[in-house]
């Protein structure tokens, strides 16, 4: 039977048992949430750290995004260029004067001087004996040295171009080819009987390390053939080489003329030194024999005249006093000769 009593036990009972369970609930949730912090923390700044690593991934990837396309930019404005100026070599005129200016680049890396030690295009013979080498080299003794930059690169520019291994090889084997014939037509215009006095030979500007290569290794024989023609190959690195030797003649060249005139500047200071050393031994002569006229004077003075005047001096004629004449001693007055014993050696050679 439930009663009024009962009722109010079991819902002071129930509100207990629920009081309990929320204190309960309240105790386990802080005890979780001590156990969970740490690790949501952990997990909050892995978050964070991708988020920003994220972010630079974004930046590094559009920064190499916009390298890459300059890269790209850069690569096609040297692909015109680069066609532009195999395009440029093609044309004949404008070949012929880029060797001549890298020419001209070499000579001057070598310290030879444009209006001494070389000549651009000096043209020489007339008519059909006309012969205009791009550059003559000057040697002491006023020998030359010839040189020609006409080199032909049409075929190895043609090869750049090719599209297959095979053609490339062909075309390469063509500019071998045409520096042979080159070689030849140069041997044909005999330079050394034009301009002398010159070395029976001519030397033949390839104006690229790359050129000359190229040419050799598809003609292997190339250098012993110009050897026998007469025609030398130089590259800049060789060309610079000889051309530095050839500097090195002129320094020896002016060692010896500068040498030559010390000696003779030498002569010539020696002959006047000897005049002038012979001007003072004359000069010394000369004050000898007045110091000798002096006292001579003086004795003549003493005995002729001052004799008289102490005569007059013990007359009381005057309040002042006759002093004595002094004579200047030999000894004091002796005069050395200057350079005396070169003097004697000359008198020796005279007599």
């Amino acid at each position: 039977m439930i009663t009024l009593g009962n009722l109010v036990f079991c819902t002071a009972g129930f509100f207990l048992g629920v009081l309990v369970c929320i204190i309960f609930a309240k105790l386990r949730r802080s005890s979780l949430s001590k156990t969970i912090d740490p690790v949501q923390k952990s997990l909050d700044r892995y978050e964070q750290r991708l988020a920003e690593m994220e972010k630079e991934r974004q930046q590094a990837y559009g920064s190499i995004t916009e390298k890459l396309l300059e890269m790209g930019r850069g690569q096609n404005n040297l692909n015109i260029e680069t066609a532009n100026l195999v395009k440029a070599l093609r044309v004949p005129h404008v070949r012929g004067r880029w060797g001549e200016i890298t020419l001209k680049r070499v000579a001057e890396l070598s310290g030879m001087s444009e209006y001494c030690d070389f000549e651009e295009q000096l043209s020489s013979g007339n008519g059909k004996g006309l012969v205009r080498p791009d550059m003559v080299v000057t040697l002491p003794e006023n020998r030359k040295i010839i040189i020609d930059s006409k080199v032909p690169l049409m075929a190895y520019l043609d090869a750049l171009e090719a599209t297959g291994e095979e053609e490339k090889k062909e075309r390469m084997k063509h500019h071998g080819q045409q520096v042979m014939k080159h070689i030849l037509n140069l041997s044909s215009k005999n330079y050394f009987q034009h301009i002398s006095p010159s070395p029976e030979f001519v030397v033949l500007f390839i104006p690229g390390e790359n050129f000359f290569s190229a040419a050799v290794s598809h003609c292997p024989d190339l250098i012993e053939r110009g050897i026998e023609k007469g025609v030398i190959l130089a590259t800049p690195t060789t060309l610079i080489a000889l051309l530095k030797a050839i500097l090195y003649s002129w320094k020896q060249k002016r060692s010896y003329e500068n040498a030559q005139e010390i000696r003779n500047l030498g002569v010539e200071l020696f002959s006047r030194l000897c005049t002038m050393t012979d001007n003072i031994n004359r000069l010394g002569k000369d004050i000898a024999k007045c110091v000798a006229t002096y006292n001579r004077t003086v004795g003549a003075m003493e005995t002729r005249v001052m004799s008289s005047a102490r005569k007059l001096d013990g007359l009381d004629v005057s309040l002042q006093t006759l002093d004595d004449l002094q004579e200047i001693e030999h000894s004091k007055t002796l005069i050395r000769e200057f350079n005396r014993q070169y003097q004697d050696d000359k008198e020796d050679i005279t007599e």
